[in-house]
Parts: structure tokens; sequence; C-alpha cells
């Protein structure tokens, strides 16, 4: 896959042919230097759309718009604040996010139901509209408004996420775009967690819902930082045919290019949310090899990631291994216990369930650096899975310990 996309340096949302964007900041969040907080996402022709979202049974007024306007299949823009996750905040919070539709597209000389919303920040606080109402007009979208975008979505998150790629696909150069939000709250279930990927692929909704579910549950469902299902996640793609080439069918070669493309962004956006993760100082990969099938690699992996136990090992560059071994077996998946062997950054400590000699030291040394790998290989199939996660620190207590009473 490595020698099949071009990575594009500075991408982002408006690479793809045909998408602009552009942020202000409105007075949603606490105002700062270089603060954003209000950003719109547009597509200069209609834009097939798929959505994957949270299955929280609380959720905002926002994404419930969202996700019924999705069923249409067709959209031209998405507005996106920060600060603000408009949620539990009773029957206003659906008038609200039908007020931003409606003043975006009307700024874009749009319909109503060509608008998404995306709102992430504090729940339980109503936006403030008269804000919005002054502010909203003056977002102006451009081609390189891609970070402004990425920047106004950010809430915790210490910096912006985005990402782009090329490839060829039936003589035409495709790119595919993203950006994310999202450092806590996070562990998916489709994480406070806001994914936006574009297109200018020429491609029907149906294959793009089916190419955006599958990819979902290898990136963002994948992640965790706290354990915590966000009301507001949200993944959006869309694809406007700007590109101009053929129609991108399914079951052909050209439609797994295209997912592969994808998956690319996604992963990257993943990785970048885990390794941002608030307080987070180093970045956990965990892969679970030799299960009998994907859907128990993957509950394996998301388990040992999860793991509080775990990410506090992680973070005092601990190599107790028992921690692994405990996840594993908490996740209820198929295996024998004396068939497990685990690595720590590639060195062998457990084999066939049981400590293996190996020097401390050298494994502690191999945890003092930014990223940390942890793989089980369970030997009961051929079917793996991969998870990100964080370290646990002081710093994740603390920020999520003080009192919420400033916009986020």
């Amino acid at each position: 896959m490595a020698a099949m996309v071009e990575v594009l340096d500075g991408g982002g949302v408006t690479s793809p042919r045909g998408f602009k964007a552009g942020a202000i900041y409105a007075g949603v969040k606490t105002a700062g230097d270089g603060i954003l907080d209000l950003g719109i996402l547009f597509s200069e022709e209609p834009a097939t759309v798929a959505g994957t979202f949270s299955t929280n049974k609380v959720v905002s007024p926002s994404l419930v718009l969202t996700r019924d306007r999705t069923s249409s299949g067709i959209a031209r823009a998405v507005v996106a604040n920060s600060g603000c996750a408009n949620c539990c905040v009773g029957d206003q919070g659906l008038n609200d996010a039908k007020e931003m539709t409606a003043l975006t597209a009307r700024h874009l000389g749009l319909t109503d139901n060509e608008v998404l919303i995306a709102s992430t920040g504090l729940i339980g606080v109503e936006l403030p509209m008269a804000l919005i109402r002054q502010n909203i007009g003056n977002v102006v979208t451009k081609n390189e408004g891609g970070t402004e975008f990425a920047k106004a979505i950010m809430t915790s998150d210490t910096r912006p996420k985005e990402v782009a790629v090329a490839v060829e696909i039936n003589g035409s150069r495709i790119t595919v775009g993203g950006a994310a939000k999202g450092s806590g709250m996070i562990h998916p279930n489709m994480a406070t967690m806001l994914g936006f990927i574009t297109t200018d692929a020429n491609i029907d909704a149906d294959l793009l819902k089916e190419i955006l579910v599958d990819v979902v549950d290898s990136s963002f469902n994948m992640i965790d930082v706290d354990g915590d299902q966000s009301t507001n996640d949200t993944v959006l793609l869309l694809a406007n045919g700007a590109a101009s080439g053929p129609k991108i069918k399914g079951g052909t070669n050209e439609s797994e290019v295209f997912k592969e493309a994808v998956r690319y962004i996604a992963i990257t956006l993943a990785k970048e949310l885990a390794r941002d993760g608030e307080g987070a100082q180093k970045l956990v990969e965990v892969v679970v090899e030799g299960a009998q099938d994907i859907s128990q690699a993957r509950k394996a992996a998301r388990e040992i990631a999860s793991s509080l136990l775990v990410k506090a090992m992680i973070h005092g560059r601990d190599p107790n291994w028992g921690r692994v071994m405990m996840a594993l077996g908490r996740s209820g998946i198929e295996f024998m216990e004396s068939q497990v062997d685990v690595f720590i950054n590639d060195i062998h400590i457990v084999h066939e369930g049981k400590s293996i000699p190996y020097l401390v030291d050298a494994v502690v040394s191999a945890m003092n650096v930014d990223e940390i790998q942890i793989r089980a290989n369970i030997n009961t199939g051929t079917s793996m899975a991969t998870a990100w996660g964080c370290d646990l620190t002081e710093e994740y207590v603390t920020f999520n310990s003080a009192l919420s009473l400033i916009h986020i």
C-alpha cells in the first residue's frame, strides 16, 4: 500500500479538487491568541456523503440532524463548532442546530438540507446563537483554508490533525484529504471525536458508505484514550467527483485502491488522536496476532489498549506483562493461556504463557521512547488486528478533575 499512495505535504480537507474551507473566532470558546471556534467545509459541487456516528444513547442534536441528512446521500457543506457540544440542552439543541445550518446555507447560497453540522466541547451548555448569528457570515471559504478548519474543531487538542494523499485510479489522479479532532472522551464505537474526509473521486453513496464503515472499523474504532465514548462522535466522508474520472465501481481493483487511500487517511488521523490524548506522553500500538477471526483480534487489541493498568504500566516504563495477560483474558476471546507470546518493542518477554529470561533494564530502556508496541500472539488462528492508545498520566487526571466552568 505504501507504494500506491503519495502523501501530500501540508495536505488536508481542501487538498481534493473543489473543496474549500475557512474559520473564524465567534466567541463560542474563551478567547485566546489564534483561537478559532467556528469553521465551514464547502464543496463547490454536490458531494456524495456517508457518515458513521456515536452509538452512545445520549447524543447531541447536532449529530441527530447530520445523521438524518446524510441519509439523502448528498451534501454540500459542513459547519462545525468547538467549545460547545450542543448536548443535554433539551429541544433548544435541535432548534439551534437547524438554525446554524440555515445560516450557513444562506451564507453559501445553498438549501438548508445540503448543510451538515458537527459540534464538540462542553456538554450541558447551549450554543451562543447571538454570537454565531453575528459572526458566521464572516467565514471566508478558500482553497487554502483546510488548516483553519482543522484548528476550529479543536478543544483540548494541542495541535491540528490533518493529512492528504493522492492515488492513480482509472488514469485519473484522485486525492483524499482529512482532518480530525479529539484528545479526551475517546473510546469510539461507530470517540469527543470528529473526523472529516474529503475526496474528488466519483463514487456512489452506497459504495461510499460501505467503504467508510469498513475503514472506520479498522481505524477510528480501534483507538482509546480514556475508555469514555463521546456523545458527539461523527466521521463524514464527502466525494464530489471533481477529478472527472470514471465512476468507481464496487468489487473492483479501483475500489480497493480507493478504500486503502481512505484507510491511510483514517489510520493516520486515528493515531494522531491517540498520540495527542489529554496529558499523553506516549503513543501505544497494540497488535494481537494469531486470533481465530478479525472480530476476536480487534476485541482483544482494544481491551489491552484501553486497560488503565496497561496505560499506567506504559507511563511508568514498567514491563509488567501480567497486565497484558489480564486484559487479554478479560476480553472474552477464545485462546489458551499456554499458547500466548508477548513482546514489548520486539523484545520477547512471555513464551507459552510464562515469563522467559530477559534483561529488565533492557526492556525498561526500550520503553523510554515516544512510541511503544505491545504485541501478543495467541497462536489459535491467522487473524490479526491493531489498536492504538496512550499512556495514563497525572496530567490527564489534573485536567479532567478541574472545574468545568470554562468554554473549551
